[in-house]
């Protein structure tokens, strides 16, 4: 079986990787690039993802044997099915969405109105279909909400950070607020779907974001420098604010273990959230940290860290933390994204060329990690845990193939270890289509929630990225299929 070999950096098993360490060995990973080696020359079970995608457009009934692709999913029809688990309001607002993804103009136009845009304006037509809402209590009923669609748990995040020079944040305060929504929210939340469930593994992991951003002040700063002298203190305050909250949810697992002994994946998970570009060092030398700290070898995964695969150095990248997880004897949990911040990246050359390459290079990392979690039935594999993050048809059809339908799949009780998961109020369609049709029961919304000043850059993205990443399911046709499920609603 051929493994991608990295030349050693001689990372010392017994502590953490120090910055200048881990810098070295990101300068190594770039070095075997030249070498030739490439990651995902096969997969554990030397399948390569070129050929799996092969069968998923076998199974699907698709013709033109020998191309990796599958059809595009953009050129299905629009199915509005799902709308009719929505409230006249919350189509009003997909209404509003339609109408400012309808074409390229005007979705330019909205996006640079939108900074100008008053609070009240964007709370009453967007706010309730993105966000979870502004309290604690407001999320709990979202969750509710999505149990009822068939969505088990969701990844909830308070949206508070400093990225771009915001410092009007209070670390202590976004420590406190996400540890109790980890007490008060995905705890209670999990445990009554879980006693309701027939299988206690078929229930997915709460998932709590994490933004480094939030966690210090001058964040930005810190993530950019922070193998600097004049940095590390802050860097480190950094860490240990973000390891409070981990450390709760690492106890809360293993607490909770031992009340459910049969469940194989984790109750709870902290996922550190991917910043932009220039701040990504800072954040990997985070995740590597709460790994050490979090993921013991013998334990579910507490921790998952973020992979954005539209940077072309992500597949070296992901080689690298699996060998640094073996080598420091952790586990390693990932949530792989193709990047929500391509619009904003200044360096183009540090993503793929095309898109083609993005979704080829993410296939294949979801491919790797899900065959891996899957491989090692004593689950103790160093890839641990996997969440999709996709809105893209054709990736979730590939997981779904390898996780539920695959050759490892059958009676395998890791794939509880593998979430599918989408962002709140988008791909809402592929969503349903995932539970109802593919009878997939680990799928999972991602649900940010907070003051709606502070979520404004967050929306701002989702608006960038409905015009972009799902097409099919905006523009006219989710006018007219809002407005017509609107009108039974209200005239039923």
């Amino acid at each position: 079986m051929y493994r991608p070999v990295l030349r050693s950096a001689k990372f010392v098993s017994a502590g953490l990787p120090t910055p200048t360490r881990s810098l070295l060995a990101a300068k190594m990973a770039a070095t075997n690039l030249s070498l030739g080696y490439r990651m995902f020359q096969t997969s554990p079970t030397k399948t390569n993802s070129a050929s799996v995608i092969h069968e998923v457009r076998e199974a699907a009934g698709a013709t033109g044997a020998g191309s990796p692709h599958l059809p595009n999913s953009n050129s299905q029809p629009f199915d509005s099915s799902y709308l009719k688990d929505f409230t006249a309001s919350e189509l009003f607002s997909f209404m509003i969405i339609g109408m400012a993804t309808s074409n390229k103009t005007l979705l330019n136009i909205c996006i640079k109105m939108f900074p100008y845009t008053p609070l009240f304006v964007i709370k009453a037509l967007v706010y309730k279909i993105y966000c979870g809402g502004e309290t604690i209590e407001q999320v709990k009923a979202t969750g509710q909400r999505l149990t009822t669609r068939g969505i088990h748990n969701m990844m909830i995040s308070l949206t508070i950070e400093a990225c771009n020079g915001n410092d009007n944040i209070d670390p202590e305060y976004i420590v406190t607020e996400t540890q109790k929504s980890v007490n008060e929210i995905l705890i209670p939340h999990t445990l009554s779907v879980i006693e309701q469930a027939q299988d206690i593994n078929s229930i997915p992991a709460g998932y709590v974001a994490l933004k480094p951003t939030g966690f210090v002040k001058n964040a930005a700063a810190v993530l950019r420098h922070y193998n600097e002298p004049e940095y590390k203190e802050d860097f480190d305050q950094l860490v240990s604010k973000a390891a409070i909250v981990c450390r709760t949810i690492f106890e809360a697992n293993q607490s909770l273990a031992k009340q459910y002994p049969e469940r194989v994946s984790p109750f709870v998970v902290g996922v550190i959230d991917a910043e932009k570009y220039e701040l990504q060092e800072g954040v990997y030398e985070l995740q590597r940290r709460l790994y050490q700290q979090f993921n013991p070898m013998g334990s579910p995964v507490s921790v998952v860290g973020t992979l954005q695969m539209y940077l072309s150095g992500s597949a070296d990248l992901l080689a690298l933390e699996e060998k640094l997880a073996k080598e420091n004897n952790y586990r390693l949990g990932l949530k792989l994204v193709r990047g929500a911040y391509l619009h904003s990246e200044k360096d183009r050359n540090v993503i793929h060329k095309t898109k083609e390459d993005t979704d080829k290079n993410y296939n294949q990392g979801i491919t790797y990690c899900i065959e891996s979690v899957l491989a090692d039935a004593s689950n103790t594999s160093a890839v641990g845990h996997l969440v999709v993050a996709s809105h893209n048809a054709e990736s979730l059809q590939l997981a779904t193939q390898k996780t539920y339908k695959g050759e490892l799949s059958q009676g395998n009780r890791n794939k509880s270890n593998i979430c599918l998961g989408q962002l709140l109020g988008m791909a809402d369609s592929i969503t349903s289509n995932l539970i109802k049709n593919e009878k997939v029961s680990n799928v999972i919304k991602y649900v940010p929630w907070g003051p709606p000043l502070e979520t404004k850059e967050y929306l701002l993205r989702r608006l960038e990225e409905n015009g972009d990443a799902v097409k099919n399911d905006n523009g006219f046709p989710l006018v007219k299929a809002a407005a017509s499920m609107m009108m039974k609603k209200l005239f039923a």
